[in-house]
């Protein structure tokens, strides 16, 4: 999805999202008794050619627009991905990618041991977006890369088009939709078939859902699964769940081809429920996007860079339910592939201390093929809680309570979803906590703001009679704001919590002195003020 059609489409949902639609049921299906070879659908889910179950953990990357960034795939696989969902254009709209550049993008898949999912973009927004093209003009395309394509029922699944039609009479969505599912069929077309949903993706009115066992029972292969969107409509627990459920509870294959977490005007996406019920109902997800978007609050990676992942990035690939966690590369790569675990991490240490965090620090773990993050837990009473993720050998733990011991370890992880053994442990007293006032003030501002961000400013005085030499920063945005950049300090962020430690230069505050952090940060219409800060466990007065 490009952030203009995204635009686009919200503007309208404004005004009209009523929950109706998310109560219609969908009709239960039938599973077909044919099989073609490869990725295919059976009693509602997605299998591989030998029958194992496959779940999509990925990304999706805008190829089309940046032909050049051939570097992406490999580094989307690095960071645990096993599917990616590449954009392609038919000519109608931008550059159409030619058959040759097709083969090449599938090779790249191939070697870097990933799933393809190949999507024509020029559909987004049909019937509201002037420029877009017909779901019938992209089976077309798809006919015309028959000879690429065949061959790679294994390793391919074609989405027709992104996101075919708009907000305007999305009822129309049924027929072409099925018009060209039966078209690539009758071109002999035995891939898995992915579908988009209407209301520029998001299906807001329930027409995907009340229409896709009409549709579903026109593919005579039964190997088609569809695709919802979810941005700003799925800003609840409730819409997110009752959606998903609606298609498994009839057998439907689903999953979210697309979605975002930032904030923005127009509301912030519930992402934390979209990617806990995808595991929990075993759906896949490809997150939106890995580079290059016109906005880049969307952006997983800073400039394409992997070692820049922005916090949208940070919580797809490292956060609770994130791809390190929970993506299992396809089978069909080979088997017994990746089996060997990670080596043990070193003994954690704990070099910042406050009334409320800890952050933890560790010799790495090596692996045959890559470390790709880690688990950091807390142990006790014979259980262990994870607590906190991290692609280097650090992390800060928060929303820890004043004066009490805690008992941390350490896992490793790799892109496979081989876990290493549990490290040793380290025990850590937080601080009893200060007095209001007694040793800092903190002042915030807000510098400059635009819709769905601001820029910030932080300054922190030392009123003790003492220099500081390293320290800890807490605050928390109690209106979904996130932390996207920062410079003066280096941030963490869990959930509204944002724990700040210095930059070398900021480190030491003499006595009397003050540092100044900045940052830019997402939001979405209300953007209050933290009202409480605490340095080192001691609760700041406010300036």
């Amino acid at each position: 999805m490009s952030v203009t059609a995204l635009l686009a489409g919200l503007a309208v949902i404004l005004g009209l999202l009523l929950p109706g639609p998310f109560g219609v049921t969908v009709a239960q299906a039938q599973p077909s008794d044919v099989r073609a070879a490869g990725l295919h659908i059976s009693d509602g889910r997605l299998l591989e050619g030998n029958g194992n179950d496959f779940v999509m953990r990925g990304v999706n990357h805008a190829h089309t627009w940046y032909p050049g960034e051939t570097q992406s795939l490999a580094d989307i696989k690095a960071l645990g991905a096993n599917t990616v969902r590449v954009v392609l254009s038919n000519g109608h709209r931008w550059t159409e990618n030619s058959p040759a550049d097709v083969a090449a993008v599938v090779a790249d898949c191939r070697t870097n041991r990933l799933i393809c999912v190949l999507e024509v973009h020029d559909t987004t927004g049909y019937g509201e977006e002037a420029a877009a093209g017909t779901l019938d003009q992209a089976a077309d395309y798809w006919i015309g890369l028959r000879e690429v394509l065949t061959g790679e029922e294994d390793y391919v699944v074609i989405n027709i088009g992104n996101e075919p039609w708009g907000n305007t009479d999305p009822s129309g969505w049924t027929a072409p939709t099925t018009a060209a599912v039966k078209k690539l069929r009758n071109a002999g077309f035995t891939h898995t078939i992915m579908v988009d949903a209407p209301n520029w993706g998001q299906d807001w009115q329930g027409v995907m859902r009340a229409n896709a066992r009409s549709v579903y029972d026109a593919d005579p292969t039964g190997n088609l699964i569809f695709s919802i969107h979810m941005y700003s409509v799925f800003d609840t627990a409730q819409e997110i769940t009752d959606y998903l459920n609606a298609f498994v509870d009839a057998g439907l294959p689903i999953l979210i081809g697309e979605f975002g977490g930032p904030a923005d005007q127009w509301g912030d996406p519930d992402e934390d429920t979209m990617m806990a019920a995808a595991e929990q109902l075993r759906l896949g997800y490809l997150a939106w996007s890995w580079s290059g978007n016109t906005d880049p609050v969307l952006d997983l990676a800073i400039g394409f860079d992997p070692s820049r992942l922005s916090s949208w990035g940070d919580r797809i690939f490292h956060g609770a339910n994130g791809i390190a966690e929970t993506s299992r590369e396809a089978t069909v790569y080979g088997d017994p592939g990746d089996t060997q675990a990670p080596t043990v991490p070193g003994a954690p240490t704990a070099s910042v201390v406050t009334a409320d965090s800890a952050t933890l620090a560790w010799p790495a773990s090596t692996d045959d093929v890559g470390v790709t993050g880690y688990d950091v837990v807390s142990v006790g009473g014979g259980s262990e809680t994870k607590v906190a993720t991290s692609s280097s050998t650090t992390a800060t733990v928060t929303g820890l309570t004043a004066g009490t011991a805690y008992t941390f370890a350490v896992y490793a992880r790799d892109a496979a979803g081989n876990r290493s053994a549990r490290s040793a442990t380290v025990t850590v007293t937080t601080d009893e906590g200060g007095t209001p006032g007694a040793g800092c003030a903190v002042g915030y501002r807000v510098v400059n703001e635009w819709p769905g961000g601001f820029q910030g400013e932080i300054s922190v005085r030392n009123t003790g009679a003492a220099a500081i030499s390293g320290w800890t920063l807490v605050f928390r945005f109690v209106d979904g704001q996130r932390v996207s950049h920062m410079w003066g300090g280096i941030p963490a962020q869990d959930g509204g919590t944002v724990s700040v430690t210095p930059a070398s230069y900021t480190s030491g505050i003499a006595a009397g002195g003050s540092v100044t952090v900045g940052f830019t940060a997402t939001k979405g219409g209300a953007n209050s003020v933290p009202t409480a800060f605490t340095l080192d466990g001691t609760t700041c007065a406010t300036a």
